[in-house]
């Protein structure tokens, strides 16, 4: 839950994405109320106190007109080593970012040999 929260999108095994999307879902909501007592109640399922910070500031203001249904789970196919189902776990809204390739510079050929 710690990972999907700070990073907003995690690459895990179907029934991983199943058990924690609940779980991440609830910690949204309570994100969304913003008391002392939900910040003690989500800093007692997250590992880590930056990312409840991260919580309370910049994720939960983002869902706060949604109602619910604050994550999805995309299938990405079989994983090689032992072929167990692989999805990917992300917050809506949560928009990939490509990285640009840089450009090989062309190898110049080299001038025909002087005869």
């Amino acid at each position: 839950m710690t990972s999907i929260l700070l990073e907003d999108r995690v690459v895990t095994t179907v029934t991983k994405a199943k058990a924690a999307r609940p779980h991440v879902e609830k910690l949204i909501t309570l994100g969304k109320r913003d008391t002392l007592q939900s910040r003690r109640q989500a800093a007692a399922y997250i590992m880590t106190p930056g990312v409840t910070k991260k919580l309370f500031s910049e994720i939960a203001p983002k869902f706060a007109d949604r109602a619910g249904g604050y994550t999805r789970i995309i299938s990405a196919g079989i994983r090689v080593g032992d072929g167990a189902k692989v999805a990917i776990l992300e917050l809506v809204g949560y928009e990939y970012k490509t990285k640009e390739k840089k450009e090989k510079p062309k190898k110049e050929e080299p001038a025909e040999a002087a005869s």
